[in-house]
């Protein structure tokens, strides 16, 4: 029963991961190629999404894995014959429980250590990016604003590099409006900084106080566009990117060089390890609903369903703790509160299957 659930354990989170990934590599792509980038850069940022995305599908999988194994062998009769053999459904259990704290170590290994390498590397390569000149102004037939108040476009860009019909536009000063428009331009990159060096072109420079426009031809004219490309040389330190050992102690030193609170540090530590244990408590959710139901000739669909509202109920709660725990740190318990209930359902669940009902039924003959 252990090696199914693996098996289907992998197929599913596969399929959804691929599915997933698809869904976000086709924006992913057009961004990136868009904005003049090449495919390994594309590739790079996919491979750097991946553990997040991961992490996101895993319970999803553990579920549906859960589900699959216990629908089929109930349709087999395989669980009938095993049952009334003497097996009890906390030993029919076991095998599901080591299957959920596999996935549960899985996504641990991904929110403690991966996802937060994987993101802060993302995080530094994005900047890489948008300090990247070609990515901002190299772009043809789009009005492009690489910095506030600043305007550029390019008709087209030809093979050499040579940017065709270009119009930049500044209006950072309030005084004053400047317009460039020229037939050719090149982007010259030097020690002190860049320029764009523009071709046969005209400057006009309206005084908005006055009203006034004056214009001006020129054959050749160097604009500065150095402070437009200028921006943080580094990616300052965020929770995101702290593997789970850096957080363990001093959560108020560590609120106070990222600027954050001491709740949301102890919110961001727990939410990984309480998400290990809601997808373990998935895996016995999805098997012990089903297990309740029995065997029927109609399908357990009505089981499904419930295992998946159940999930969908515990997954909401998660969400709507964190803002308490990022208000005070010591409340950080409660996050662990949905695998709890997750937790106790199971056991109701399992109690139940193991003639909870014939017993009772006993306990009130012998009153």
């Amino acid at each position: 029963m252990l090696s199914q659930l693996l098996w289907l354990f992998g197929f599913f989170a596969l399929v959804l991961v691929s599915v997933f990934w698809i869904n976000r590599a086709v924006q992913l792509f057009d961004r990136l190629i868009g904005d003049g980038q090449t495919a390994l850069v594309f590739l790079e940022f996919s491979a750097l999404g991946l553990p997040r995305l991961i992490v996101t599908v895993l319970p999803i999988a553990t579920f549906a894995a859960a589900i699959y194994v216990t629908n089929r062998l109930n349709n087999e009769s395989e669980l009938t014959v095993m049952m009334s053999t003497g097996t009890s459904p906390w030993r029919l259990a076991r095998p599901v429980a080591i299957f959920g704290l596999i996935s549960a170590v899985m996504v641990s290994v991904l929110s403690h250590v991966l996802v937060p390498a994987a993101t802060q590397q993302l995080s530094e390569r994005e900047a890489e990016i948008s300090r990247n000149i070609t990515s901002r102004l190299l772009t043809e037939g789009e009005f492009l604003s690489p910095a506030r108040g600043v305007t550029f476009y390019t008709r087209a860009i030809s093979e050499d590099g040579v940017l065709q019909d270009v119009f930049l536009a500044d209006r950072r000063d309030p005084d004053q409006r400047l317009m460039y428009t020229a037939a050719e331009a090149y982007l010259v990159r030097n020690d002190s900084g860049t320029s764009l060096i523009m071709v046969d072109g005209l400057a006009q420079r309206l005084i908005t106080a006055e009203n006034r426009l004056s214009t001006a031809k020129f054959q050749d004219f160097s604009f500065d566009i150095t402070t437009l490309m200028k921006s943080e040389d580094g990616i300052g330190p965020s929770l995101q990117h702290m593997t789970s050992d850096r957080l363990l102690f001093d959560w108020t030193g560590i609120a106070a060089t990222i600027g954050r609170t001491p709740g949301a540090v102890a919110e961001e530590l727990h939410s990984r390890i309480a998400r290990a244990t809601f997808c373990f408590v998935t895996a016995l959710i999805g098997f012990a609903t089903l297990l309740v139901g029995g065997y029927s000739r109609f399908g357990v669909w009505r089981e499904i369903v419930i295992a998946f509202l159940v999930l969908v109920a515990l997954d909401g709660m998660r969400g709507s703790l964190s803002d308490p725990v990022v208000q005070d740190p010591r409340l950080w318990p409660i996050l662990y509160l949905p695998s709890a209930l997750g937790a106790v359902i199971v056991l109701g669940l399992l109690w139940t299957a193991s003639g909870a009902r014939a017993y009772l039924r006993r306990l009130r003959g012998a009153t």
